[in-house]
């Protein structure tokens, strides 16, 4: 598994992802895996909190006593958690560290020193196709997918049957979880004004999106829907995609597009659960689908890749851009199989870039990270 072979005296492994992904199963089967005596915290105790809150080593030392790996779930909620973590690291001979959190925040120093240097990150996401590979044959995977699109992957809804637990299980994940996950920084205080930005955002899925417009219809400033856009990010609900630009001065660049990483929070966002036959966004749920996708083939391969949009003021555009192996990979995201050219303004400013259609035919070769 690539995070024991990461683990390292003197080193920390963070492993992020949003709620109820399955990281504490991860770390269960992690722990079970190990061979030393481990010292398990959760963040959501305050007993933890008491624990670590006087920082010195001696104490830390004390805690852990003869263990040299500590573990810490859901580490995000332990106030100044990144200082402690380094303390602990940089003082504590032969030390191992695992901690597991919802938000990037705290973890990478926003309360405190940053762990630069000291520090491997992994991304945990809700299940993907090539695990569902496990449960599934291709036959049965072409059936389900059309579900997926609706409900997404979290875990747990591979024991929920019926359409109506989904849904309450779904709009449970986005009231109790994530929304109140984001009230906890900054000093937000109302949640509707958060819901709304999400809501706009999940009726836009593919499209460009100005922090200007959006502060507009929501009677905000820029720069709090821009604050506000930011922290979705950090708490794994949004993805930014940002333009392409290198050749031509008509390329946009100044706005971004938005992602769900997951579809049936998106879903949730916009009260909308009807399958693909009765919708008219199966275009923006299957953009949205395959790009999560994608996101996972990359993080779970290491993949070493800048992602963006293209596109041009006279509407030239390529959906998703890989710029990776001194090289750019376009490819355009199509439910159904079409028969698409690369743009001519692109062909000519990129002739060296290779062009793609990914489709609900196609696309398992492109996000297999088990190939």
């Amino acid at each position: 598994m690539p995070i024991l072979g990461k683990m390292k005296p003197g080193k920390v492994i963070l492993i992020f992802g949003a709620r109820r992904v399955g990281k504490t199963i991860l770390l269960k089967d992690l722990i079970g895996k190990l061979n030393s005596p481990i010292l398990q915290l959760n963040g959501e105790d305050f007993n933890t909190h008491k624990i670590l809150e006087y920082r010195s080593v001696e104490n830390y030392k004390s805690l852990l006593g003869e263990k040299k790996i500590l573990i810490i779930d859901e580490a995000q909620k332990i106030p100044n958690i990144g200082s402690i973590l380094k303390l602990m690291i940089d003082e504590i001979e032969d030390l191992k560290i695992i901690a597991t959190g919802s938000s990037v925040l705290d973890l990478q120093g926003k309360s405190g020193e940053p762990l630069t240097g000291r520090k491997f990150d992994f991304n945990l996401f809700a299940l993907s196709e090539v695990e569902f590979t496990q449960l599934e044959n291709i036959f049965e995977r072409m059936e389900n997918i059309k579900s997926r699109l609706i409900f997404g992957n979290y875990p747990e809804l591979l024991e929920v049957k019926n359409k109506e637990d989904k849904v309450e299980y779904l709009k449970n994940i986005v009231n109790s979880y994530l929304l109140k996950d984001i009230m906890m920084y900054e000093n937000i205080k109302n949640s509707g004004k958060i819901f709304d930005l999400l809501k706009l955002i999940a009726y836009q899925v593919g499209n460009q999106v100005s922090n200007h417009e959006l502060g507009k219809q929501l009677s905000m400033h820029k720069d709090t829907v821009e604050k506000y856009l930011d922290l979705l990010s950090k708490v794994y609900i949004l993805y930014r995609l940002s333009g392409y630009s290198r050749n031509l001065r008509k390329e946009i660049v100044k706005t971004s597009k938005w992602y769900f990483l997951d579809n049936g929070i998106r879903n949730a966002i916009i009260s909308n659960f009807n399958p693909i036959e009765m919708r008219n966004d199966i275009g923006q749920l299957w953009e949205n689908y395959i790009i999560s996708e994608r996101l996972k083939y990359q993080n779970y391969s290491r993949m070493a890749v800048n992602n963006y949009f293209w596109r041009t003021y006279d509407r030239q555009e390529i959906d998703w851009v890989e710029e990776r192996e001194g090289k750019l990979f376009g490819y355009e995201l199509k439910w159904k199989q079409d028969k698409v050219k690369p743009p001519v303004a692109f062909a000519k400013a990129y002739p060296d870039a290779e062009f793609n259609v990914i489709t609900s035919e196609n696309y398992f070769d492109w996000i297999n990270y088990e190939k």
